[in-house]
């Protein structure tokens, strides 16, 4: 007449397996979101497109700020490509 097993049975077999499927649900969003957001925070290592362009930025930045001329700046860009 009613039907309170959601395919799982009426007893305790039913209901262990809902939460270990549900615990192992969260765990897996809980380490996504872990991993998110030490990415942005820097713990894991830069990949090596960052790596490699991080010299390169740094010397726009010198531009930018006054600090090197053009000329200086061409040069560095040759050099570091």
């Amino acid at each position: 007449m009613f039907y309170h097993g959601f395919g799982f049975g009426y007893g305790g077999v039913g209901m262990v397996i809902m939460a270990v499927f549900w615990a192992l649900v969260i765990a897996l969003i809980l380490l996504l979101a872990i991993r998110l957001f030490r990415r942005g925070g820097h713990y894991l290592p830069p990949t090596s497109y960052e790596a490699r362009n991080r010299p390169l930025d740094i010397a726009a930045e010198r531009y930018a700020k006054g600090e090197i001329s053009k000329e200086e700046f061409d040069q560095l860009k040759k050099d570091l490509s």
